[in-house]
């Protein structure tokens, strides 16, 4: 039986540069050992343990667990590549809208971002970008360099259909909830504004679907599916719903936070992801707010990614029937 390698000192991190650890002394050999793999050349990461986040995530078929894997394995390549990454380089697009937390597809590359006339990176694992200096501007985030969520929104142009820039559009202009479910909007990654500004900075791949995205997108969307859903509803013809609306009894206590809200006909619209029903405290939340709900005279349609993302999504006629039930027409 092999011995087992050697301790790595702590000091070293979850990944180091192979000159940081040539540096304490650390030896070729050993930084080929099978407890260290291989993310970039010069680069090496502990293997994490059996177990581990990863490991759940693995046993774990649902789109939460899989956007959640996802992010961290983009957010633990970044950080390994940031190790031997050029001055001026910067995560730029995809990888650098995963890294603000925002749902969507990412291939197996990180894209790494230069400002001309500086020449992308070429190597492997790696999606080098040229930016023109005013497509870009770039911060920081958990000590990564990055793209700025507007300049990461208009990025996505480049490959991103209308559909797709709404959904991360939304994403960047979501105003997150804190303690007591308190809207906090200084937190908020971008305004419609600065996604506007960073659309005009310029002419570049995209534009027309940039513009188009601006007008479909909307603060108060928490996510991928309630911005597929408003866009089917109101595609069909639907009145557009007040998105994160507040609900509150009579006595003014905070009943539930609606999705999409139609006040004037006391119509609710409660989005479902699949956490909903994998998780038996979560399920037994909607069943009181539902309950609660209806006794306050709202008629609460619940839906799902079936009733959403389908050919003939069923999420329209069970809206538009709740609507008509409480006086609703198309000619209204």
């Amino acid at each position: 039986m092999s011995r087992p390698p050697a301790p790595l000192p702590s000091a070293l991190g979850g990944e180091f540069s192979c000159s940081a650890a040539s540096a304490i002394g650390i030896s070729a050999k050993r930084m080929r050992a099978r407890d260290l793999e291989t993310p970039f050349r010069g680069v090496r990461r502990r293997v994490p343990p059996a177990g581990d986040g990863a490991a759940t995530d693995a046993a774990d078929h649902t789109p939460l667990a899989a956007d959640r894997a996802l992010e961290r394995r983009v957010r633990a390549d970044a950080r390994a590549y940031a190790l031997i990454m050029g001055p001026g380089s910067f995560f730029c697009g995809r990888t650098a809208a995963v890294l603000f937390g925002i749902g969507i597809g990412h291939g197996d590359e990180l894209e790494v971002g230069v400002i001309a006339p500086a020449r992308a990176p070429r190597r492997r694992g790696i999606r080098g970008r040229q930016w023109a200096p005013s497509h870009v501007e770039v911060t920081e985030v958990a000590g990564l360099r990055v793209s700025t969520p507007a300049s990461t929104w208009a990025m996505l142009a480049r490959e991103s259909d209308v559909a797709e820039l709404v959904r991360a559009g939304d994403g960047f202009v979501r105003v997150p909830r804190g303690p007591g479910r308190h809207p906090m909007p200084l937190d908020r990654l971008a305004t419609p504004e600065e996604l506007a500004s960073a659309a005009s900075a310029g002419r570049r791949v995209g534009a027309a679907r940039l513009a188009e995205a601006l007008t479909l997108i909307r603060v108060g969307s928490m996510s991928p599916l309630e911005t597929d859903c408003r866009l089917v509803l109101t595609a069909a013809g639907l009145p557009e719903p007040v998105l994160d609306v507040e609900i509150r009894d009579r006595a003014g206590r905070l009943v539930g936070i609606a999705d999409a809200a139609w006040p004037d006909y006391r119509v609710l619209a409660e989005v479902e992801g699949d956490h909903h029903r994998t998780s038996r405290r979560q399920w037994v939340r909607d069943i009181e707010r539902h309950a609660a709900l209806t006794a306050l005279g709202f008629d609460v349609v619940r839906l799902t990614s079936a009733h959403i993302r389908h050919p003939r999504p069923a999420a329209v006629s069970l809206v538009g029937d709740a609507l008509r039930r409480r006086g609703w027409s198309p000619q209204a």
